[in-house]
Parts: C-alpha cells; structure tokens; sequence
C-alpha cells in the first residue's frame, strides 16, 4: 500500500505519514524532532510536507522503536552506526511480510 502511495505522491501531509503508521501526528513531530534525518518541508502555511525519503526514513524509526522495542537512543545510536545495514533489514521485513500474506491468501483460496 505504501509504495503505490510513493509513486502516486512527491509530498505527503503529516495527516498522511501519521496514517499510514497508525500514529499520532504528536509522535511523527516528536520524532521529527529527535532524529535529524527526518526533514519535511513547510509550505508558506508552516505545514509539514513529507518527501519519500522521509517516510522511508520514519519507516526506518517506526520498526526500530515500535517493532524491535529500541528506546530512542539505541535507535539513533544504531543508525548512526549503520543505517544501511538497518535499512536493509528492514527491507528483508518487509518483503517477508509481503510473501507471508501472499501465503495465507493462498491458502485460505484452496
């Protein structure tokens, strides 16, 4: 759902990005704030307009902090220690969670 949004849309709305992770708005502006590669533009009005880096990039924090259980420090420590090793995992995650609901919506055809 997330990467037909991506080629869909340059620039998404804190609304959005809080949507698509299931969070508060609050929790997207406090990481904001707690990670310095998280960097939305503003528009004129001052709102928050996510690029696809940076939702890559809240990706990235979401499953360290909310699914590995990392505090916010040993998140940051591990993507500056190796984000791409981080990033890469992440992907692997994701693919893994793609294939296994591929399965059961096979399964539950048969």
């Amino acid at each position: 759902m997330l990467n037909k949004r991506k080629a869909e849309k340059m620039y998404f709305t804190i609304g959005e990005v809080s949507k698509m992770f299931d969070v508060n708005t609050s929790l997207i502006r406090f990481w904001e704030k707690e990670f310095d590669i998280i960097k939305p533009m503003k528009n004129k009005k001052g709102n928050r307009l996510f690029t696809v880096q940076d939702v890559d990039n809240l990706h990235t924090i979401f499953h360290l902090v909310k699914e590995r259980g990392f505090t916010l420090q040993g998140a940051k420590d591990k993507l500056n220690e190796n984000k791409t090793d981080s990033i890469d995992k992440i992907e692997i995650v994701k693919s893994l969670k793609k294939l296994k609901t591929f399965l059961e919506d096979l399964k539950n055809e048969l």
